[in-house]
């Protein structure tokens, strides 16, 4: 599989102030609102909602609405949009939702850019013939996006690169490509296209295996990301909301030296590990970022994303386990529990360190709630001293919970649950 080198992203990245006046902002990458509704008045609504948000700019999809006059209804969107404005009429053939005359779409995108229109985004199937008919009539700060989205897969790194190519030789102005996460190692593919492009460069992975591809485009240099206006009203697979770019992950001031950790799970989206360590990460003043990482294959995860800017990872099910086996040197604890939930890559050599803090976090807490309920002093010894401690569960944190209490001195039994029954299996 490829690997990343984040160390390689091009220096386009120098501080900038937001269009909406706000906070200086350490990469260009630009925060674009996907506008999808069936009325120009919806719309309308919309765009103010995107202003409030500080999105950059807008995505109209005129494929979204139901009834549509074409010059009429442009003017209206041009003239009350507060943000530039991208004009994206997709047709069905490639995931949108027109389904009419060919000639009549074109010509709708014509119009757009003539009546002040900002970007329009053009697929690479008809994109020759496009820029070719606006040849001379094409305004200086107008810009077209041409665009190939692929929803089945991801393809390799040279037939992306071969893309790129064929996409710039349309005359584009940005490139686009789109492409399907099948496992999250697939976007590894669109980091080395986006990192080393010397043109402006849209680089997403759909779905949920590809979401880091919408958040770290800021260090591998992309042109901008989709951040939707609520939660699960998106474009396309995999969207975040403007709120959790900007206020979960701290979009505006990652950057090329931002240091990126995770929670590796499956499932993982549920996990709220990026809300403690980024509001962490962000009162420390600390430049990195905290995602969610699904992960299929814990092994080839981690050999793809070897670089030492993929600094450490907290490990939850079914990956704790597999993770022992993983790392170059595992501390003597998790390997004694036989389960590690903390990986740290060594800056200086890229190794792989494995920890179990599972057991200290949770047998404290027990202990901190025994002593509590029952006025006991902690010079008294643990609480669990003697006990019996019954750990349901004998996956990587049911060995952590009854490693730690056979260390404070309980009696422990683990019962394991298999479809239907419940088995005792393992007495300490």
């Amino acid at each position: 599989m490829d690997t990343v080198n984040p160390l390689l992203v091009s220096s386009a990245s120098g501080l900038k102030m937001d269009v909406n006046g706000g906070e200086m902002s350490k990469n260009p990458t630009l925060i674009c609102a996907p506008i999808m509704a069936d009325s120009i008045d919806k719309m309308v609504t919309l765009m103010a909602k995107a202003k409030a948000s500080t999105a950059d700019l807008v995505e109209i999809r005129l494929d979204s609405l139901k009834n549509f006059n074409p010059f009429e209804d442009l003017n209206v969107l041009i003239k009350q949009c507060p943000l530039p404005t991208l004009f994206t009429y997709r047709p069905v053939w490639e995931g949108g939702q027109y389904g009419g005359d060919e000639k009549k779409r074109l010509d709708v995108l014509r119009l757009a850019m003539e009546l002040g229109a900002d970007y329009i985004d053009v697929e690479l199937k008809v994109a020759h013939e496009f820029i070719k008919s606006i040849g001379g009539k094409k305004p200086e700060k107008f810009q077209v996006i041409v665009s190939s989205h692929n929803y089945q897969s991801t393809p390799s790194v040279e037939e992306l690169g071969n893309l790129v190519v064929k996409i710039q030789s349309t005359g584009a102005d940005i490139v686009k490509i789109a492409t399907t996460a099948i496992d999250i190692t697939d976007v590894a593919r669109i980091f080395q296209i986006t990192v080393h492009s010397q043109v402006p460069i849209i680089g997403l992975v759909m779905g949920e295996r590809g979401l880091i591809s919408r958040i770290l485009c800021t260090k591998f240099g992309g042109y901008l990301t989709f951040g939707t206006l609520e939660a699960g009203v998106v474009s396309a697979p995999g969207q975040p909301t403007i709120n959790d770019l900007l206020n979960l992950y701290n979009f505006r001031q990652l950057g090329p030296d931002t240091k990126v950790y995770g929670i590796i799970g499956k499932p993982v989206g549920h996990s709220k590990s990026p809300v403690l360590y980024n509001e962490a990460f962000k009162s420390a003043g600390f430049n990195g970022v905290f995602v969610h990482l699904l992960v299929d294959d814990l092994e080839m995860f981690l050999r793809t994303y070897s670089s030492t800017d993929f600094a450490g990872f907290s490990c939850t099910i079914p990956h704790k386990e597999t993770a022992v086996k993983c790392c170059d040197e595992v501390d003597p604890v998790a390997k004694s529990i036989g389960a590690v939930n903390c990986i740290i890559r060594r800056q200086s050599d890229g190794k792989l360190f494995g920890y179990n803090t599972d057991y200290i976090g949770a047998i404290s807490a027990i202990e901190d709630g025994l002593q509590a309920r029952y006025n006991m002093s902690s010079a008294a010894g643990s609480p669990l001293a003697g006990k019996l401690f019954v750990v349901i569960g004998a996956g990587g944190a049911g060995k952590a919970l009854a490693y730690g209490a056979k260390q404070k001195g309980a009696r422990v039994v683990i019962a394991n649950r298999t479809y239907g029954t419940m088995h005792l299996f393992f007495l300490l």
